[in-house]
């Protein structure tokens, strides 16, 4: 072997021995996400970020009612988080189990090797002709109160509209009524705990969930959420709720 042919294997070994290396270094880059400021030390969170893929004692997702037709719309997101749980929400649905009525609810303790949460939380949206932002606004105290009863510090949420085929509500205005709505009954807990009428918990992190196409009308939506919540807070009656106490 000549010199020069010793000389080309020994580089090329050397290149790809430091391409492994580098590649070892260099994990999976963390999905996008914007980091808001929310009340009484909450941390919002706008990710790039499947439903399946957020490690979180809690992960929360919205279906329509069901119907004959509504979950062969369905796409994206919604999809592929059915697959990692091997086809559980569709039998759920496909057998009336899980129907979707307005604010129903069904728990579910996420087996290993499916989904990153530990338990996934659906929430019913009621039938698509009833969506409303006052539904949305529903659904968010709604979260907030089964993510405080389980004692979740830490939830992530995805709505699924969008991935449900329905556009009668821009995405921005959808996650101000569920932050909103979220906000303002956390409040409530807070003060119920101060005041010793709930078990003490603290919500640390809520993660909004929300895809390449609607990230920033997203961000937007939720900062409006912060600040309206913020001004519907300041105005509440802060006597203490009860004459007596605990």
């Amino acid at each position: 072997m000549t010199t020069f042919r010793k000389y080309v294997y020994v580089f090329l070994a050397w290149t790809a021995a430091n391409a492994t290396m580098a590649l070892a270094a260099d994990p999976a880059k963390a999905p996008p996400e914007t980091r808001l400021a929310g009340p009484d030390g909450l941390s919002l969170i706008v990710r790039m970020q499947g439903p399946y893929d957020a490690e979180v004692p809690l992960q929360i997702v919205c279906y329509f009612k069901h119907t004959a037709d509504s979950d062969s719309r369905l796409k994206g997101a919604p999809v592929e988080l059915d697959k990692h749980l091997g086809g559980l929400i569709g039998s759920l649905r496909a057998r009336g189990e899980f129907s979707g009525d307005a604010l129903e609810t069904v728990l579910i303790d996420a087996p290993e090797q499916t989904i990153k949460a530990k338990r996934l939380l659906l929430i019913g949206l009621g039938e698509e002709n009833g969506l409303s932002l006052a539904r949305m606004e529903q659904v968010g105290r709604t979260a907030l109160r089964e993510a405080v009863r389980m004692g979740a510090a830490k939830v992530a949420f995805a709505p699924l509209i969008k991935d449900a085929g329905n556009d009668a509500l821009a995405a921005g205005d959808v996650e101000n009524a569920i932050i909103r709505g979220m906000l303002l009954a956390y409040d409530t807990e807070v003060r119920l705990q101060k005041q010793g009428f709930a078990k003490t918990m603290t919500l640390e992190t809520w993660i909004i969930e929300a895809g390449p196409t609607y990230y920033d009308e997203t961000i937007a939506g939720v900062k409006n959420a912060i600040t309206q919540a913020g001004t519907i807070i300041s105005t509440r009656d802060q006597k203490p709720y009860s004459a007596r106490s605990r």
